[in-house]
């Protein structure tokens, strides 16, 4: 006997598990923290989830149908340019593409693996082609100090190389893509999506539990299940509200709700961690759990001054250096943001009209945002504006015509005072 308690009977001094020791790097899962068990992220399994896809489809297709028109700086002003500059720049970068298709795919690879890279054709001093270059597929070193990009067996300098990082490293040529830091949140939306699908699908506990006195073996407890099936069913074969069980027995919830096996809340949170690696509103990834009227119309400000023209003006500047040089300050590419009003019928004619009324663009150009023909009528050419603003101290006449006020005459001023002390006299006698 004593030395069977002796050996029922083992302690241990070691925290040390004999499946999982101390030494080990995952150690700390045996305490469910840290581990490996989240899922890989990569391009292809972040755009799974959809609010990922959502800002990179939403950021990628909102720069590529921004209008990007080239002009040239003359005594008169900026004026816009034709010929075949303008059909690569603005319709056609090459034989393959349209501009929204070669920005779409442009803006892409940077929202997704973090750079955007096109190859510019040229044939003498003159554009020929715009060429998207595949940046998992090219590399990129710095020798002497200069930049230099080898894809498909072809290296190409800096200067035929449209290049628009998201993020540069110290090193001025390594980059960082939004996935790769967005990272841990990628993970927890997948895993929270994998959970939610294996919910559904059977993967968690049955949804109640019968309490009550256990039976005495097997047997009888075959039966008791057996009674509180035929109940179940009877109850709802004849359409009754209630269900009788054996005396002594409950039925309680140990399984999830449907809404709490979703997460709502988690991932709700997920989908505005997601929104802020972007630094993109929520409600234009389809959150409105916080939108108003006047928050979304903020929102819409918010996008075009601090996110859309940042990316704009960074693929304008990179266009300018590449394509026409250093020292140009002649010839200028330039988006015209007023195109994300298209949508927007009634505030796009108020602010053609306010353009026109101030003097700020002419009937004809108006005409041309709006993509109707030029009218005929040279007047519609001219400048104008409302004749209701005129200077202080200016007559109107008739004809609409500003006059200002005669000087005043000191004689007049004399033989006015002559006559009111003449007045005065003959009024006193």
């Amino acid at each position: 006997m004593a030395s069977g308690k002796a050996k029922a009977e083992r302690r241990s001094t070691s925290l040390e598990s004999e499946t999982v020791p101390v030494s080990a790097a995952n150690f700390m899962e045996f305490f469910g923290l840290g581990g490996g068990t989240l899922p890989t992220v990569t391009v292809e399994t972040a755009l799974q989830v959809p609010a990922v896809q959502a800002a990179v489809s939403f950021l990628s297709r909102t720069l590529a149908t921004l209008p990007l028109h080239v002009y040239k700086t003359t005594d008169r002003g900026p004026e816009r340019l034709g010929g075949k500059l303008a059909v690569v720049l603005e319709e056609n970068p090459n034989e393959e593409m349209d501009t929204s298709k070669f920005r779409r795919f442009f803006w892409e690879q940077v929202f997704t693996g973090g750079r955007g890279l096109a190859w510019i054709e040229r044939k003498g001093a003159g554009v020929e082609a715009l060429w998207p270059i595949d940046p998992g597929s090219a590399s990129i070193s710095r020798r002497g100090g200069r930049l230099f990009y080898r894809f498909e067996g072809r290296e190409y300098p800096a200067t035929d190389v449209i290049d628009i990082p998201y993020m540069l490293k110290r090193n001025l040529v390594q980059h960082r893509g939004p996935i790769a830091m967005a990272e841990k949140a990628i993970q927890l939306a997948l895993a929270m999506n994998d959970y939610a699908s294996n919910f559904f699908a059977g993967g968690g506990v049955p949804p109640l539990a019968l309490k009550g006195p256990m039976p005495a073996n097997d047997r009888a407890m075959q039966r008791a299940r057996e009674d509180v099936k035929r109940a179940v069913k009877a109850a709802r074969q004849d359409q009754l509200p209630l269900i009788q069980l054996p005396v002594g027995y409950e039925l309680t919830q140990v399984g999830y709700d449907p809404a709490k096996g979703q997460m709502t809340e988690a991932r709700l949170y997920q989908v505005q961690e997601i929104a802020r690696a972007y630094q993109i509103p929520p409600n234009f990834l389809q959150d409105l759990s916080r939108a108003t009227f006047s928050n979304v119309e903020q929102n819409d400000l918010y996008l075009v001054k601090h996110l859309i023209s940042q990316w704009a003006t960074a693929l304008e500047g990179e266009m300018n250096l590449k394509v026409f040089g250093r020292m140009n300050t002649r010839r200028y590419v330039r988006h015209n943001l007023d195109g994300l009003m298209r949508g927007d019928f009634k505030s796009r004619l108020e602010a053609l009209a306010a353009g026109v009324n101030s003097a700020l663009l002419t009937p004809n150009e108006g005409r041309e945002i709006e993509g109707r023909p030029r009218a005929p009528d040279p007047a519609a050419d001219r400048l104008y504006i409302q004749g209701a603003t005129v200077p202080i101290g200016a007559n109107t006449g008739a004809d609409g015509a500003s006059t200002p006020d005669p000087p005043d005459d000191p004689s007049n001023s004399e033989r006015q005072v002559s006559d009111d002390v003449s007045d005065n006299v003959a009024e006193n006698g």
